[in-house]
């Protein structure tokens, strides 16, 4: 939904925010460019929150650059282990063969602590 889980802006504004260091990272997807606001970011981390990205590879190497200690976790099809070359940049590899154990084992990582009671996802 716009203004809650995307904003969708026009070229002249996302090439702005890009060119003003509002995006943490960004990339192309298809004919569309997405990226990440730093802002809500920053927030999150200030307020001792954990963040969770769903970056693609290209993404990955940009948060790294701007926040070398955060931790990576590069989730991969069952059976089709990423290339030796793009594994080592990544502190966790996880296959997402079953989700029960996948979400344990990010628990593991990220701490139980930081979690907080699912909310309803709104439909539409």
């Amino acid at each position: 939904m716009d203004g809650v889980h995307r904003h969708f802006v026009a070229p002249a504004e996302f090439d702005r925010r890009v060119a003003a260091g509002e995006l943490l990272e960004w990339s192309w997807f298809g004919a569309h460019r997405r990226g990440t606001e730093i802002a809500p970011l920053r927030r999150r981390v200030a307020a001792g929150q954990p963040v969770l990205l769903p970056l693609d590879l290209d993404g990955a190497p940009l948060v790294r650059a701007a926040w070398p200690e955060a931790g990576f976790v590069l989730l991969h099809p069952p059976g089709r282990l990423p290339e030796i070359a793009v594994a080592v940049a990544f502190d966790r590899r996880l296959s997402h063969d079953r989700t029960e154990r996948v979400v344990n084992e990010l628990v593991g990582f990220i701490g139980s602590s930081f979690l907080a009671p699912a909310r309803p996802r709104p439909r539409g």
